[in-house]
């Protein structure tokens, strides 16, 4: 099983709805990284996110490759890469498109801060 603080790879259906049900349960942002493998500000990206995801142990970080979970991808309407979705009991509460570090960050404390309060 997955530790916090770190960005946790979805590979299947199976793994990706278990962990959107245990970011539910527990209440918990989601913070959803669109990415492929073929993606140059995927790549940029996915550092950046490893060390959000180190420094907000309270937010779930989960990663999915849109070419090995197309229908997760196409069930989000994923359309570019990277797509970053914020989730929140199950809802989508914000979205950001594009490899932006500034705004992934201010989006994640914007929604981490209701999620702690």
């Amino acid at each position: 099983m997955a530790e916090e603080g770190q960005v946790i790879g979805c590979h299947t259906v199976e793994a990706w709805n278990e962990q959107l049900q245990k970011g539910n349960d527990t209440k918990k942002l989601i913070v959803v990284d669109f990415t492929a493998s073929w993606c140059g500000p995927c790549r940029f990206i996915a550092p950046i996110l490893a060390e959000f995801a180190r420094k907000m142990p309270n937010v779930l970080f989960l990663k999915v490759d849109v070419d090995e979970l197309k229908s997760v991808a196409e069930d989000w309407a994923v359309e570019a890469m990277p797509t970053f979705m914020f989730l929140k009991e199950g809802k989508i509460v914000d979205k950001v498109v594009g490899a932006k570090k500034e705004e992934l960050q201010m989006t994640i404390a914007k929604h981490a801060a209701h999620a702690a309060a």
